[in-house]
C-alpha cells in the first residue's frame, strides 16, 4: 500500500530534498551504465518543445475523447452521463472531438492524438503530487530534488539562442493555494539554478521580465546585481551549497544580463504582434502565453511551458459546475492552440518544434481514482442530479486521459490508444505511462535513454532507473 501523503508531509519531504540537492555537489556526468559509457546525442527530429499544460485535471470524455452525449434533465441519474457536450468531426477521418474544440480539431491533420494516458496510482489524490510526477517523471517525495523535464532538456542541449533562456515557464503564479507544492517541481533540482525556469507569471507583462524597473538606470541596476551576489553568499545556498550551485546561480544572472541588452528581448513585447493575430490569441493569460511561446520559438527558445494555471477549484479543477466551467475553458484554449500550430507551420518552425498538450489526470462523474483502485471521495456528487451544478465531470479519474502532439517528427493525423465507450471509460488499448511520455520527448530531441548523473553516490536518470521507452509508433 502506498502511504496517503498529505500536503504538509509533501512540502516537508520536498523541502528536505531541496536542501539535500544543494549539498550534493556537482553532478558527475558520463557514468558507466549497464551497456558501457553513456550514449552520445543521436539524430533528433525536434529542437524545441512547447508544453501546453491543462492544469487541474482535464476530462478526456469532455474534450478529445468524447462519449455518448446526454443532455441535462432535472432528476436524471448521474451514471447515465458520459459526455455533457455533443461531438463533431475533426480533420482525422472517423475521429471526433467535443463541442467547443472545433479549431483544434481542424488542425489535427498536423498531429497525433494519444487517448490512453494512465496516471500513477499514488493513493489519496493531490493535484500537486500528480503534477510533480508528470513534470519530473518521479513520484514524490524524493530524497533529492528531481529536475523538471524542461531543466533536463536545458542541461543536456543548452540554449538554441544563447541570449534566450533555455527553459521558460509562462502563466503559473505561486501566490495562490498550494504555491509551495507547485514550487517543488518548478526547479532544476540538483542540476543547478541556471537550468531552472525563467518565470513569466503574466505573459502580457513579459517585457517587464527582461528590463529593469522604470526609473532604474544601469548603474543602479549594477549595484543591485552586486547586492544579489552578496545575498547568495548569505543565503542557505551560500552556507550549505556546493561551489557548483553557487556558480550556477551566478551564471543564471549573467544570462539575464545578456537577454536584457539583446535585440531578442523584443520577442517578449506582445504589442508588436499584428492586431488580427493578437486578437485570436487574446482569450486571457493562457492565450497570450501561447502567443508569447510562438514569438520565443521564432527567436530560438529551447523549452517553453504555457499553463492554464493550477488554482484550487478553478479552471480545469472542476469539483462542481463541470459543464459550464468547461464551456469557458474551451473558449480559453481552442483558438490560441490551433493558431499556434498554424503560425509555427507558416513560419517553418513546426517541423522542428514538438508541441504537447497534457493534463495530470482526467475526470469522471462517478469514479474517484480508477475502477479497481478507488480512493477517498473528495467531491459532493449525488447519484441523482437535481441541479445543473452537478452536471459535469467532477471526480478525479486516473485510468485514462488524452495527450495531443504536433510537429517535431510526430505522425500527422494519427491516433494511439483507445478507451472504453461505456463507464468506466478507462484505457483498453496501448496504455501510456509518464516515463514513456518523457522518453518520447527525449527521443525526439536526440537525448539518449541512459542519460544520468551521480547524486548521493547513485545514478539518477531522466526516467526512473532509466527504464522509460519512447513510443516509436508516434514518429513519422
Amino acid at each position: 500500500m502506498k502511504p496517503n501523503w498529505n500536503r504538509r508531509e509533501f512540502i516537508r519531504k520536498t523541502g528536505a530534498a531541496t536542501m539535500a540537492a544543494l549539498a550534493a555537489g556537482v553532478p558527475i556526468a558520463g557514468l558507466v551504465s549497464g551497456c558501457g559509457k553513456r550514449s552520445l546525442l543521436r539524430d533528433s527530429t525536434a529542437d524545441t518543445v512547447i508544453l501546453l499544460w491543462m492544469a487541474g485535471g482535464m476530462a478526456h470524455t469532455e474534450t478529445f475523447d468524447p462519449k455518448r452525449y446526454t443532455p441535462f434533465e432535472t432528476g436524471m441519474e448521474g451514471n447515465r452521463v458520459l459526455s455533457t457536450f455533443k461531438s463533431f468531426p475533426t480533420a482525422i477521418d472517423g475521429v471526433q472531438f467535443s463541442d467547443g474544440l472545433q479549431s483544434i480539431g481542424n488542425v489535427m491533420d498536423r498531429g497525433s492524438l494519444i487517448r490512453s494516458y494512465v496516471a500513477a496510482d499514488m493513493g489519496h489524490i493531490l493535484h500537486s503530487r500528480h503534477q510533480y510526477h508528470w513534470h519530473t517523471c518521479y513520484e514524490p517525495p524524493q530524497t533529492v530534488a528531481a529536475p523538471h523535464i524542461g531543466s533536463w532538456i536545458a542541461k543536456e542541449l543548452g540554449p538554441k539562442n544563447p541570449v534566450i533562456p533555455a527553459f521558460i515557464d509562462i502563466g503559473q503564479r505561486f501566490t495562490l493555494g498550494e504555491g509551495e507544492e507547485l514550487k517543488a517541481f518548478h526547479t532544476a533540482g540538483f542540476l543547478g539554478n541556471e537550468f531552472g525556469p525563467f518565470l513569466i507569471p503574466d505573459p502580457s507583462q513579459g517585457l517587464e521580465s527582461v528590463r529593469p524597473p522604470v526609473g532604474m538606470d544601469a548603474k543602479r541596476f549594477e549595484r543591485r546585481n552586486q547586492l544579489y551576489n552578496e545575498l547568495i553568499s548569505a543565503s542557505p545556498v551560500g552556507e550549505f551549497g556546493s561551489d557548483y550551485q553557487k556558480e550556477s546561480l551566478k551564471r543564471s544572472m549573467e544570462q539575464s544580463y545578456m537577454l536584457l541588452n539583446s535585440p531578442e528581448a523584443k520577442a517578449f513585447d506582445l504589442s508588436l504582434e499584428p492586431k488580427e493575430i493578437y486578437d485570436i490569441y487574446n482569450t486571457g493569460r493562457f492565450g497570450l502565453g501561447c502567443l508569447l511561446a510562438k514569438r520565443l520559438t521564432e527567436q530560438g527558445a529551447r523549452f517553453i511551458s504555457v499553463t492554464t494555471e493550477y488554482e484550487p477549484f478553478k479552471g480545469f479543477d472542476t469539483h462542481e459546475n463541470g459543464h459550464t466551467r468547461m464551456v469557458d475553458m474551451k473558449k480559453m484554449i481552442d483558438g490560441p492552440i490551433a493558431q499556434l500550430v498554424k503560425d509555427l507551420e507558416k513560419s517553418g518552425k513546426l517541423d522542428r518544434t514538438l508541441i504537447i498538450l497534457a493534463s495530470e489526470f482526467s475526470r469522471d462523474m462517478m469514479v474517484e481514482g480508477r475502477p479497481d483502485k478507488k480512493v477517498l471521495e473528495q467531491v459532493n456528487q449525488p447519484d441523482i442530479l437535481s441541479e445543473l451544478k452537478f452536471y459535469g465531470m467532477h471526480r478525479h479519474f486516473t485510468d485514462a486521459g488524452s495527450i495531443l502532439m504536433f510537429g517535431g517528427g510526430i505522425k500527422k493525423g494519427f491516433v494511439y490508444g483507445k478507451t472504453a465507450d461505456e463507464r468506466p471509460c478507462k484505457t483498453i488499448e496501448n496504455p501510456v505511462k509518464i516515463d514513456q511520455v518523457h522518453q518520447t520527448i527525449y527521443h525526439a530531441l536526440g537525448i539518449p535513454e541512459d542519460t544520468q548523473y551521480e547524486i548521493e553516490k547513485r545514478p539518477f536518470y531522466t526516467t526512473p532507473d532509466g527504464k522509460g521507452k519512447p513510443i516509436k509508433e508516434l514518429f513519422a
